[in-house]
């Protein structure tokens, strides 16, 4: 592939999946003249206004930085096709792009998206893969239309989920590979040398946005079933289960033996062995409000669950 000259770029995205990527176009020698980002929000105790982790890379870059609610203002159409860009990469920036956004750059707007397209459209796609009991992974580059993640693809790469791997785990790979994977990809693009393939019309799934209400264990499900949730939500928003008034989360759990005479949610031994519809769970580590994630030995040693508690999102 050969190089072309450095390319004038815009780069929207917002979270800390889509730093390694904007990091890469900065030390690749392009020329990044403007980023998009969510608008700061309030986070910490002080509930001070606090810039997204994109909005906080660029600034260190010295890169101007737009925050706009929407992209669909003839305002806001204006000032981006006034950049004059030859492309716009987008890593999971959080706003759609109408049809104006994506047309003003020459090359159109790429897309680093966090599945294997044409599985995981949509805003969860690396939860979502760990959730259904996805083996294999990957990172697509899109060239993106106006649909929800339907643009042709340039290029995939694939990884191997591992058995034991949480959602956070699996991000900071695709993060590292999206980067890696993007710079030749649209080296080539630019002078001509791959072309976007459309997506297959098979296998489409969408992978709908995560909600903080989708973390309480149902024991009445299967134990393998919960073990894939705990790990889709982990780090956030994390899984849990209701024992009295407080909400235990689960930060990491394995299969165990179910007792079938048993209902769903009964603790079965003194190792905090939960029964479900098939099989058990066994917490490793869990955390009570309020305090630091801790093993279940130590856990059960300040908070004793007795053999015979049913356990689950009412108690």
């Amino acid at each position: 592939m050969t190089d072309p000259a450095p390319l004038r770029l815009a780069f929207m995205g917002s979270p800390d999946f889509s730093v390694p990527t904007l990091n890469a176009l900065i030390s690749a020698g392009h020329d990044v003249v403007c980023v998009y980002a969510q608008p700061p929000r309030p986070a910490g105790r002080g509930q001070k206004e606090r810039p997204c982790p994109v909005h906080a890379a660029a600034l260190d870059a010295g890169i101007e930085v737009r925050t706009p609610k929407s992209l669909k203002t003839a305002e806001a159409q204006h000032d981006f096709a006034a950049l004059h860009l030859d492309a716009a990469i987008v890593v999971a920036y959080g706003l759609i792009l109408p049809a104006p956004i994506l047309e003003a750059p020459k090359l159109g707007c790429l897309n680093v998206h966090a599945s294997l397209l044409p599985r995981w459209r949509g805003a969860a796609p690396i939860q979502r893969a760990i959730e259904a009991g996805d083996t294999e992974t990957g990172v697509c580059i899109m060239q993106m239309d106006v649909g929800l993640d339907t643009g042709p693809v340039l290029a995939r790469s694939a990884i191997q989920i591992a058995a034991d791997e949480t959602a956070g785990e699996l991000h900071d790979r695709l993060s590292v590979l999206g980067a890696a994977l993007l710079g030749p990809i649209l080296a080539a693009f630019a002078t001509g040398e791959v072309t976007p393939t459309p997506q297959s019309e098979d296998g489409v799934t969408y992978a709908h946005k995560i909600s903080k209400d989708e973390g309480a264990l149902n024991f009445n499900a299967p134990a393998d079933t919960l073990v894939r949730k705990v790990r889709a939500l982990t780090p956030w928003p994390g899984a849990w289960f209701q024992t009295g008034d407080q909400r235990i989360k689960v930060g990491a759990v394995e299969v165990a033996p179910g007792d079938s005479s048993k209902a769903p949610g009964t603790v079965l031994d003194d190792t905090l062995r939960i029964n479900c519809a098939e099989g058990a769970l066994r917490p490793t580590l869990l955390q009570r409000p309020g305090r630091g994630m801790m093993e279940t030995d130590a856990f059960l040693r300040g908070h004793p669950m007795p053999v015979g508690t049913i356990l689950g999102e009412r108690g």
